[in-house]
């Protein structure tokens, strides 16, 4: 009798665990996700479409602006890019995302060539701001930043990405030099929080005026 009881929990353990086993795949894998922005360094008003569909409904890109990041899901991904009020697709973009990262894709001007893109390896340090810093100028050379007057990123050539370094937070005035010179292309002022991370970009061309003239973004990551 004892023997019987102990078969008979025996099987409906096996049959408990077997039923788990079968709604544990009830539940679909979650699909991987990827992150992306677009940086528009170009002298033009642009609009920008993701395997066909435009994502910025209701406002354009304007020349030296940022879009915070937008989630999408990894793998084969296709951008295309249009100028305000016109239906011709610039170009295309074809991007393989992976799981996980965060990427920044830089328009400069309109054609496939005078666009990159970069990878954004987001760590936060702890009681001070972060920045990194992008050259999407393709007009301007290699170029130095300081911060404060203390030099921070040295002979950046276009489309160079530099790595994130430790500021501190809170109204940092920004220059930009032609590398290794003391030409002085901009002068400005950003504000950064503790605990975020940035991203600095210059655009445009030197001497130019209107939407080419050259300028400097920064855009906040995290």
């Amino acid at each position: 009798m004892n023997l019987r009881l102990t078969c008979l929990f025996f099987v409906a353990a096996i049959t408990g665990f077997v039923s788990c086993k079968n709604n544990d795949n009830v539940f679909p894998n979650k699909n991987p996700d990827a992150t992306f922005k677009i940086i528009n360094a170009s002298p033009n008003t642009i609009n920008y479409f993701l395997n066909g569909t435009r994502l910025n409904n209701g406002t354009s890109l304007s020349p030296g602006v940022a879009t915070l990041y937008i989630l999408t899901t990894a793998g084969q991904q296709n951008f295309q890019f249009k100028l305000d009020g016109s239906p011709d697709v610039l170009f295309s973009w074809p991007e393989k995302m992976i799981d996980s990262v965060n990427y920044s894709l830089y328009v400069t001007g309109t054609t496939a060539d005078k666009a990159f893109r970069t990878r954004d390896t987001l760590i936060v340090d702890s009681g001070f701001a972060s920045l990194g810093f992008v050259n999407a100028s393709s007009a301007a050379g290699s170029l130095d930043i300081t911060v404060d007057d203390a030099l921070q990123f040295k002979a950046a050539p276009f489309k160079y990405q530099a790595k994130y370094t430790r500021v501190a937070a809170g109204d940092r005035e920004i220059k930009v030099y032609k590398a290794g010179t003391t030409t002085l292309l901009k002068d400005t002022t950003v504000t950064m929080n503790q605990n975020h991370i940035y991203s600095l970009y210059t655009y445009g061309t030197p001497d130019a005026t209107g939407s080419s003239r050259f300028g400097v973004g920064i855009t906040l990551n995290l």
